[in-house]
């Protein structure tokens, strides 16, 4: 598969003074569209576990353009670049709109740990987990 597809909508209260999605809003749009992914899409491979406990272990975005919003939804491209025993890498292409031919807006990467909330502790990722993650592996988005 290699690259899932999330489309999300800013909200116009997601613009700051300068007419720009802000930051902050901009990382909770990359978590509307890694929910669609590691959640909803997820369960439906088999690894529901995943919607149980994950956290954000690191956060980088890297701004190239100013994402608006002006009632278009944005597409949020996403493929893991890393597995390790309790954590992965997932990377992402923001673009202005709603096509691939829509300008770069951002990139990002977060790390994400599976997370035991019970246990209060990282959990080793399951095999349906991996199975599921490597069918979104790709070298870079």
């Amino acid at each position: 598969m290699g690259v899932f597809v999330a489309q999300v909508r800013p909200r116009w209260s997601d613009m700051d003074l300068y007419g720009h999605v802000n930051h902050a809003r901009t990382v909770t749009l990359l978590e509307e569209a890694r929910i669609q992914l590691l959640f909803a899409e997820a369960a439906r491979h088999g690894a529901e576990d995943m919607a149980r406990g994950l956290v954000v272990a690191r956060l980088v975005v890297d701004y190239h353009a100013p994402l608006l919003a002006d009632g278009r939804e944005i597409r949020v491209e996403m493929a893991v670049r890393e597995m390790r025993a309790a954590s992965f890498v997932l990377d992402y292409n923001v673009h202005c709109g709603p096509s691939e031919s829509d300008s770069l807006a951002a990139t990002a990467e977060t790390m994400l740990v599976t997370y035991d909330t019970t246990a209060t502790r990282p959990r080793r990722l399951s095999e349906a987990e991996r199975d599921f993650l490597a069918a979104w592996r790709a070298e870079s988005v």
